[in-house]
């Protein structure tokens, strides 16, 4: 017998496997964006692109040649999609601009600046040069971090366990005396048997401390002042401000090379740093500069900020119009002081996480020792 199919129901699971199909790309489409794109893949990018522009290959085909090499899915995507637009007669700045979360504003105003220029091949060149020295600058800062986080956590680790386990067993026989216990003693069982006795509460109390501190460091007014307190830290202030001259020098210095109009530079690369002071001080150097003024003259107007030795450079680039230069020479500066101070910090930092570790230990060691001394003397 013959089996009649109906039209409508087949119409309709038709359109029921669209809908799952495009609930499926787009569920597959946020997970992907949630991947993160490294640096180290841009530069891989940027280097083979300016290469392969060099050499003759069209835009487009450059693009999806260097997309097929790529290890990230998201990033895949990312570079298809943009070969495919660019393809279709987009600009490169334009097909770029869905994805300013992934590449940044300064990276797309200088792909824009050099297509408007005819000097892509010399922006990408350039855009290479100032990633490397960035990621340059981020693994610096990186490794010579990562040795005293290291330590930190060994010393939180180490002190949790001894309070947990060790201490109360030590401690316990200091009950069965009636003797009256050293101030030193007394503050370690007090620790002791609070983390022990009120585990749960200690946990719930750290994590709420925790949750509340990271939810206001997300505020602007909470990033704000904290970062202030970073800038006034003896050691790391010092490092936060090279980090961020040496990023202003390199990135003023790498649109100016791509003809991109001095307020809007300042624009740009206020947003690129990470730091909200320097965010705000360019905002206000920009500001002064549309009103007319000199960029030497607004750049005192932070002087916290900007030391005199940075106006003194901008004002020697201006009056030689050699500014991009002389700014990239700053950077190169800055960069090599950064460099100096990471290899530097470690011996800085090992003298004093070893005096807190020794002040932590010969505390417990005293507040140990103290009464058993006490009990010896008084039998």
């Amino acid at each position: 017998m013959p089996v009649h199919l109906n039209p409508e129901s087949s119409s309709s699971a038709e359109e029921n496997n669209k809908q799952k199909t495009g609930l499926y790309h787009k569920v597959n489409d946020m997970v992907m964006s949630l991947s993160r794109i490294s640096l180290k893949e841009k530069l891989f990018f940027v280097q083979h692109l300016g290469l392969m522009l060099k050499s003759g290959i069209s835009l487009s085909i450059a693009i999806g040649t260097i997309a097929k090499q790529t290890e990230n899915q998201y990033f895949l995507k990312v570079l298809t999609d943009v070969g495919d637009q660019v393809e279709k007669g987009t600009s490169f700045a334009e097909s770029l601009r869905p994805y300013q979360k992934v590449f940044g504003e300064l990276f797309i105003a200088m792909i824009e600046a050099g297509e408007l220029s005819g000097k892509l091949e010399d922006v990408l060149h350039e855009l290479f040069i100032q990633m490397k020295k960035e990621h340059n600058l981020i693994s610096k800062v990186k490794g010579a971090l990562t040795y005293p986080a290291v330590i930190i956590f060994a010393m939180i680790g180490i002190g949790s366990f001894m309070m947990v386990f060790v201490v109360p067993k030590i401690t316990a026989m200091f009950n069965d005396f009636e003797a009256e216990l050293p101030l030193p003693t007394k503050i370690l069982i007090g620790v002791s048997d609070a983390i022990v006795n009120n585990g749960m509460a200690t946990v719930i109390i750290l994590s709420v401390t925790i949750f509340i501190i990271t939810k206001i460091l997300k505020t602007h007014k909470g990033k704000y002042i904290f970062q202030g307190i970073l800038l006034k830290l003896p050691i790391f202030g010092s490092i936060i401000k090279k980090i961020n001259l040496a990023r202003f020098a390199r990135n003023i210095s790498s649109l100016l090379r791509t003809d991109i109009m001095i307020i809007k530079t300042f624009q740009i690369t206020a947003k690129v740093l990470g730091n909200l002071h320097y965010r705000e001080a360019l905002n206000k150097m920009a500001h002064k500069i549309k009103k007319g003024g000199k960029l030497n003259e607004v750049i005192n107007i932070s002087p916290k900020l900007f030391p005199p030795v940075v106006s003194q450079m901008v004002a020697i680039g201006e009056e030689t119009g050699e500014l991009d230069n002389i700014l990239a020479e700053l950077a190169e500066f800055y960069e090599d002081e950064v460099d100096q101070i990471m290899e530097n910090l470690p011996a800085i930092i090992e003298p004093v996480l070893i005096l807190v570790l020794g002040l932590g230990v010969g505390g417990v060691a005293v507040a140990v020792i103290m009464p058993m001394y006490s009990l010896t003397t008084a039998i």
